[in-house]
């Protein structure tokens, strides 16, 4: 982890705050102390630098602000910051957020999301905006909710885990990538991935029983967005306390690229050839081991092991107003 910078060095990156002033130049009453983890390496990490800083430090925060050098070294470092502080607060993609996970559970501190990854599908789920000088303001007006996690083979996820396609394409996906063509480069290397797709056969195991298939794709979603902005399920929630999976059983992969629509907004359970459940765990077995995919990492392999973890993390979110009666 790159060495703590303090809040006046983090107001240093942005030369002037929002309402064109100096940053740091207004006098502020302290609401608090917040660790903020920026992945310089993503997308829009250096602008996050200079927005989230600036808008945050305007509020009355006092930030403590690292720079990871390996996923790995993220919770370690909350945890060894943890005492005084209000918040934890993440300018980076899926993949960060992902990486958070474990000290979040076990600090019990709230999570504020900087939107400043390809996909950021996790703050579409919460109706995080994509702005990130919006995104800071949220986190500054203090509305909290309660959300699950998922869980495979002891690694926890936010959004979605995965075996087949998905993972083919974490694999494939590298980071210059992401970098140079932004959310393009999904279907980019989506594309280079379905010509050389086949089907595998898997067990899919809950209480319920279990069920032999043949299979491109079995996907177990916490939340409601990953891949860029495709659904898991239309009406998944991430406070729901059920996971959504379905297992895409084609045996044409061209049939995908029909679905495209279906995929956006959730819908390919109506699909005959897409199986789809609700539940609480579930266990995939595969012939050979098979990678993983969580949040857009390659994290463990089959037999995977799915455990829903009920309201474990509490997230800074936009207040939703009454509805007008």
């Amino acid at each position: 982890m790159d060495q703590d910078l303090d809040v006046a060095s983090c107001n240093a990156a942005a030369t002037t705050t929002a309402t064109g002033e100096p940053a740091g130049s207004k006098p502020r009453a302290a609401a608090g102390r917040l660790l903020m983890v920026i992945n310089r390496g993503s997308r829009s990490g250096g602008e996050a630098v200079g927005i989230a800083c600036s808008r945050l430090s305007e509020a009355g925060f006092d930030l403590v602000v690292s720079s990871p050098g390996s996923p790995n070294e993220i919770s370690p470092w909350i945890e060894a910051h943890a005492d005084g502080v209000s918040g934890v607060v993440v300018a980076g993609g899926d993949g960060t957020l992902n990486a958070t996970a474990p000290a979040l559970v076990s600090t019990k501190l709230p999570l504020g999301i900087i939107p400043a990854g390809t996909a950021n599908d996790l703050a579409r789920t919460l109706g995080v905006p994509l702005d990130m000088a919006a995104a800071a303001d949220v986190i500054a007006a203090g509305h909290r909710q309660m959300i699950d996690l998922g869980e495979v083979n002891g690694h926890k996820f936010f959004n979605v885990a995965s075996i087949g396609l998905s993972a083919d394409l974490a694999r494939q996906l590298n980071r210059e990538t992401k970098r140079r063509f932004g959310r393009l480069s999904y279907a980019l290397t989506a594309a280079k991935v379905l010509g050389k797709a086949r089907p595998f056969h898997a067990v899919i195991a809950s209480p319920d029983g279990e069920d032999r298939v043949k299979t491109l794709q079995i996907a177990v979603g916490n939340g409601r967005y990953y891949g860029g902005g495709m659904a898991v399920e239309q009406t998944a929630t991430i406070d729901d306390g059920q996971f959504d999976l379905y297992s895409l059983e084609f045996a044409r992969v061209w049939k995908l690229l029909a679905m495209a629509y279906a995929f956006r907004n959730g819908r390919h359970g109506l699909w005959r050839e897409v199986r789809a459940a609700r539940g609480t765990s579930f266990e995939i077995r595969t012939r050979k081991p098979r990678p993983v995919n969580a949040d857009g990492e390659l994290v463990t392999f089959t037999p995977a092991r799915f455990e829903l973890l009920r309201k474990a993390v509490s997230v800074f979110v936009p207040k939703q107003e009454p509805p007008i009666r």
